[in-house]
């Protein structure tokens, strides 16, 4: 069964930063996509960045670039979301996906996806 685990969520304040990571187990395919998502209290979920595990090709929301960069370690199946310049409005709970197809985890329509990890930036 495939699990994907978010940690690194917090409290911060604007300005500040945090590192989101998401463990992925239980699964045996080498080439995978993992993006990172997020919902908003009365809000649509929106997709943050993605990562292609196989050639590293990389997604950002324009609301994030030049703030967040994703990358991943594959020996460990993991991502990481480092976040930068946080501000007020990236408060959200944040929530990793994972598919085989990279256009099925940025359509926000992956398989497998994690329980979220609840980021709060104070202004």
């Amino acid at each position: 069964e495939v699990q994907l685990v978010e940690s690194g969520g917090g409290l911060v304040q604007a300005g500040g930063s945090l590192r989101l990571s998401c463990a992925a187990s239980g699964f045996t395919f080498d080439d995978y996509a993992i993006g990172w998502f997020r919902q908003a209290p009365g809000k649509e979920r929106e997709g943050v960045s993605c990562i292609s595990s196989s050639d590293g090709i990389t997604y950002y929301a324009d609301s994030v670039k030049g703030r967040f960069t994703i990358s991943s370690d594959t020996a460990k199946n993991t991502v990481y979301l480092q976040m930068n310049s946080l501000k007020p409005e990236d408060t959200a709970v944040y929530y990793c996906a994972l598919d085989l197809l990279w256009a099925t985890v940025v359509a926000g329509t992956a398989n497998y996806w994690g329980q979220g990890t609840q980021v709060t930036v104070s202004s």
